[in-house]
C-alpha cells in the first residue's frame, strides 16, 4: 500500500468512526472491561501512537536510516490520565491528529518508502509502518466501537 492509498484509507476510517465514537456514552467509555484499558485509554493509546508515528512518518522522510526509541504505552496512557480527560475532547484530538497525518501521507516523498527505521523490535520500512498505522488504529477502533474497514 503506498502512502497516498493508505492517506485515502486512513481518511476512510475516520469518516465511518466518528458518529460510533460520538455516540458513545461518558458512562460507557469509563468502563474498564475485566481490568483493561477503558475505551478512553484505548483512544488515548491511539492519540499516542498517532504522536509517534507522526515523527516516524515525518522524520523517515529525511533519514535513510532512522534510529527512536519505542515508546512504553502503558506508563504513556497512565502518566497523561485519559481516564480524567472528557470522552468528546479526545474523539476529536484523535479525529484531528489523523487528519494532519493523512495530509503527510498524501504529500510523502515515495522515494522514501524503503527508508528505515531501526527500532526496539527490529528494522522496518517506512512503507510498512505506514500500513501498520492503519492496522494497528482499526484493530483498536474495534475494541472500542464496531467500525468496518
Amino acid at each position: 500500500m503506498t502512502a497516498v492509498e493508505a492517506a485515502s484509507e486512513l481518511i476512510k476510517t475516520l469518516e465511518m468512526a466518528r458518529a460510533p465514537l460520538l455516540a458513545v456514552t461518558g458512562q460507557a467509555a469509563d468502563q474498564h472491561p475485566d481490568g483493561k484499558w477503558s475505551r478512553k485509554e484505548i483512544l488515548g493509546h491511539l492519540i499516542d501512537s498517532a504522536a509517534n508515528n507522526h515523527q516516524r512518518f515525518v522524520r523517515m522522510q529525511h533519514e535513510e536510516a532512522l534510529v527512536l526509541p519505542g515508546y512504553r504505552q502503558d506508563d504513556w496512557v497512565c502518566t497523561q490520565n485519559y481516564a480524567a480527560c472528557e470522552w468528546r475532547d479526545l474523539v476529536e484530538l484523535w479525529m484531528a491528529y489523523n487528519r494532519h497525518l493523512a495530509h503527510i501521507l498524501r504529500n510523502a516523498n515515495a522515494s522514501a518508502a524503503t527508508h528505515i527505521w531501526k527500532g526496539p523490535a527490529g528494522d522496518v520500512d517506512l512503507q510498512f509502518l505506514i500500513a501498520d498505522y492503519l492496522h494497528h488504529l482499526r484493530h483498536h477502533l474495534q475494541q472500542i466501537v464496531a467500525v468496518s474497514s
